[in-house]
């Protein structure tokens, strides 16, 4: 007995040792950071930085403000006065990005990530994840993309009936109906990218989206609180406390275990139409529309070496990273897009004669391309209303970011280029890019 509590307390010792040796560096390393001169606003407080006012406001809003007081490269705090930098420098930017064995995502995010989806293409860095996009590259050609249309095209009409008929059921002549037309746009995009994924009939459309097992899962594994937990902060950011449980463990568990049971019921199926067509599969022979299908026969195909297939748990795990990457965010956009018009009758308008050219309502990808303003639209509102605002990136190891326009710090020394230090937080601007009137002129802001 007598050892084995000297065992804990050894234990607990080193533990207590190495914990206050990781805050000690975190201290030293955040203290004596490069970027501790760059401009930026004053933080609001030790915990939270300027983290808590970033997120009261609206997409990107406050950036785009301290960009205009500041520069375009600057820093603010983040959580416990860590550094955070944050750049509209597209040279900077082009950097980070082309770079992702230095510039990866954030840990903690990761961690979240591959609780909800498995290692899958969204999570998964280096080595892993260069390997699953290549087997997957095939199933995003133009000409696999083009097979989807028909899909696309048929949960369009069926949209626009069900539209047709809540407006007839709820409007009249004095007072039209109102339609919640991202409830209905989630529907069928979730209808879509079922079809389109792996054919996956969720008839959210028909149906509604809270009678699918599979949604069901996902919408729960999804579910946010009201409250910031503190259990899966500490999870995130310290791997050795993620045996901690929290709040809403079981429910997730119970909701990755369906996802998980489910796409394997699916990866079967496609392996079972594949081994019944007796097709000889190379990565070049894709007939199949649904992208899972696809896939899985670039996986199997005869001309890629055993080591470079992905394993059936990497490919199951396409399955929820599919509705994370293709269901909201087009809901999202689509939504934009249709906000954007009301408000701008001209450009409605204009793009209501381009679509009327066409013939009829089964229309060709073909079609669809050869509709020029339709595009302009499409990019617009992806531009104004980016689905996706923003994103972050933590660099793995230190590096020189690379500047185009010289940043003059708080002591007035200037710099071409920024030393960056392993760990280091760095934020990337889309929207506010897409908005930034040195690249789009003093109406960036504006739809047109």
């Amino acid at each position: 007995m007598h050892v084995t509590l000297q065992l804990i307390a050894s234990l607990a010792a080193t533990l207590g040792a190495y914990g206050v040796y990781k805050a000690l560096k975190f201290v030293y390393g955040n203290v004596t950071s490069p970027l501790r001169h760059l401009p930026g606003p004053p933080s609001k407080g030790f915990i939270w930085g300027n983290l808590k006012e970033i997120v009261d406001a609206e997409n990107s809003v406050l950036h785009e403000k301290w960009i205009e007081e500041y520069g375009s490269t600057i820093t603010y705090k983040g959580l416990f006065g860590m550094h955070r930098l944050y750049t509209t420098d597209l040279k900077a930017i082009n950097h980070v990005l082309m770079n992702s064995y230095i510039y990866q995502k954030p840990g903690p995010a990761r961690y979240g990530l591959e609780q909800i989806l498995g290692k899958g293409v969204l999570v998964v860095e280096e080595d892993a994840h260069k390997k699953q996009r290549r087997v997957m590259n095939p199933a995003f050609g133009a000409a696999q993309i083009r097979e989807l249309t028909d899909i696309f095209i048929e949960k369009s009409i069926e949209l626009r009936d069900a539209w047709e008929l809540e407006a007839h059921k709820e409007g009249s002549d004095s007072q039209p109906a109102t339609i919640d037309v991202l409830s209905w746009l989630s529907r069928m995009t979730l209808d879509v990218i079922g079809l389109a994924g792996f054919n996956y009939k969720f008839n959210a459309l028909s149906e509604g989206e809270g009678q699918n097992e599979l949604n069901q899962a996902f919408s729960k594994i999804f579910e946010t609180s009201a409250t910031v937990s503190l259990i899966p902060l500490l999870r995130g950011f310290v791997p050795a406390l993620r045996w901690l449980p929290a709040d809403r463990d079981a429910e997730t568990k119970q909701a990755r275990k369906t996802m998980d049971r489910i796409g394997r019921e699916l990866l079967d199926n496609s392996k079972d139409a594949l081994r019944k067509s007796g097709m000889k599969v190379e990565k070049g022979s894709l007939k199949s529309k649904d992208l899972l299908t696809l896939l899985l026969r670039a996986n199997m195909a005869t001309d890629i070496p055993e080591h470079q297939r992905m394993s059936d748990a990497d490919v199951v795990a396409q399955v929820p990273t599919f509705l994370a990457a293709g269901h909201e965010t087009t809901s999202t956009a689509t939504t934009w897009a249709l906000f954007a018009l009301s408000i701008a009758p001209q450009v409605q308008s204009k793009l209501r004669d381009e679509l009327l050219t066409v013939s009829s309502d089964n229309v060709s990808m073909d079609e669809l391309n050869a509709l020029p303003y339709l595009d302009a639209v499409v990019r617009e509102t992806l531009r104004i209303h980016a689905p996706v605002p923003s994103t972050l990136r933590v660099a793995v190891k230190d590096d020189v970011l690379p500047l185009s326009s010289p940043v003059t710090d708080r002591n007035g020394k200037v710099y071409d280029s920024i030393p960056i230090q392993k760990g280091q937080t760095l934020f990337i601007p889309v929207l506010p890019i897409n908005r930034d009137k040195k690249i789009w002129g003093e109406d960036s802001h504006d739809f047109k």
